[in-house]
């Protein structure tokens, strides 16, 4: 994703060998490692180790190779280029994750935000209640805006895009916010309907 589910480039390289964990989701089979094309393995092979570990979102997607890369393309253009900082990224997925009730993204991106943001309470924070976490006013801001469009998208309204430039945002940010708030949407869905596992070490990292 580069790491959408993994730490980030502060966490040390590991020479890890990449393993896709049986029960990384429920309701579908996770395949083999060595049956993958080898544009999965080498992707997986990356983020293992990245991060140490395979996070189990690349288990659950390389049930379908296809549907795998134009995921992760579509995420490493999210985080790549975008006019958010990677924080903000963090901060909308869990917000939204957490009022779609998403286990797996509510773990895996809360780990996320508390490394990006430096704050180990952050992510608690914004899946409890976004409106009452310790953010400034701009991001409360987007996060309105991205939890409406996720829970009342048809609520959506030109004063909407006007509170963001308001509050800052450029334009092509605004575009970036409804972006990851869609894409995040799909992923929480399909992580529901498949039933992905967090990975354990999501639990912990970025809590000291």
């Amino acid at each position: 994703m580069s790491d959408p589910d993994s730490a980030d480039d502060t966490t040390a390289e590991s020479s890890t060998t990449p393993s896709l964990a049986d029960d990384a989701m429920a309701n579908f089979p996770v395949p083999e490692f060595e049956a993958l094309p080898e544009d999965l393995q080498e992707r997986i092979t990356e983020e293992t180790e990245r991060a140490g570990f395979t996070p189990n979102v690349f288990s659950a997607f390389a049930y379908k190779p296809s549907h795998f890369r134009a995921f992760f393309q579509y995420h490493d253009a999210l985080v790549e280029d975008t006019e958010l900082e990677r924080e903000e990224i963090e901060m909308i997925v869990v917000a939204v994750s957490g009022v779609n009730h998403c286990y797996y993204c509510n773990v895996a991106h809360g780990a996320l935000v508390r490394i990006y943001a430096q704050d180990p309470q952050l992510a608690d924070q914004l899946v409890s209640n976004y409106r009452t976490a310790d953010i400034n006013d701009a991001h409360r801001t987007m996060l309105d805006v991205a939890v409406t469009l996720t829970e009342r998208p048809m609520e959506v309204e030109q004063s909407d895009l006007d509170r963001l430039r308001e509050a800052g945002f450029s334009e092509e940010a605004l575009w970036d916010i409804a972006a990851v708030t869609a894409f995040y949407n799909l992923s929480n869905r399909m992580a529901m309907f498949a039933e992905m596992r967090p990975n354990d070490e999501f639990h912990t990292l970025g809590r000291n």
